[in-house]
């Protein structure tokens, strides 16, 4: 490499990290304010209201979510709560998709009355007649991003509004803790011995 392609790099890293920095200095406060509610809604031991979905549309979500991650021996999207953390990508940092998840949504609940005649909703369905519609709609943009979100609302800080009582965490085995001893792993096991 020459001079050059080095200072060409450096610019590049520099300049993003400066945009990057600009665009947080100029919605510090929005920042501030989406932080402080995701804290104050995993402290509280009972849901929050909805910010973006209608009360009819959150049970309808949610029963699409708990296909995806159904309760077994092991808890489940409900459990997790993951509606909450959808609701507030949704209402938040997800704003751009509003379009694609109501117009999934109202197509899904068309499906279901014109396969399952007078049922007008997913959510009244039987498991094996839900999991029939999804499989129908699972390769579209909708599924897959209520799959994405339902994933991230299972395994992501709970203060962000799913994950509720660190439930995925512990499927994962997962620790949550700010400092780590060694050895950290197995791996590591042989490197407190020498």
């Amino acid at each position: 490499m020459d001079d050059q392609d080095i200072s060409r790099r450096l610019f590049v890293i520099k300049s993003c990290a400066s945009l990057g920095s600009a665009w947080i200095l100029s919605h510090l406060t929005e920042i501030a304010a989406a932080q402080e509610h995701a804290h104050h809604t995993a402290l509280s031991q009972t849901p929050s209201t909805f910010e973006f979905f209608t009360l009819e549309q959150s049970v309808e979500v949610e029963a699409i979510a708990e296909q995806i991650l159904p309760t077994d021996d092991t808890p489940g999207a409900r459990e997790a709560r993951v509606i909450y953390f959808i609701d507030r990508a949704l209402a938040t940092f997800a704003a751009g998709d509003r379009a694609v998840f109501v117009g999934g949504l109202d197509d899904l609940q068309k499906k279901a009355r014109k396969r399952f005649g007078k049922t007008t909703k997913f959510s009244a369905l039987g498991p094996a007649q839900q999991t029939e519609l999804l499989k129908g709609i699972e390769k579209g943009e909708f599924f897959e991003l209520v799959r994405t979100m339902t994933i991230l609302g299972m395994f992501t800080n709970p203060e962000y509004g799913g994950n509720y009582n660190q439930i995925g965490w512990k499927l994962l085995g997962f620790e949550d803790q700010f400092h780590f001893k060694s050895p950290f792993g197995f791996y590591d096991a042989e490197y407190q011995t020498k």
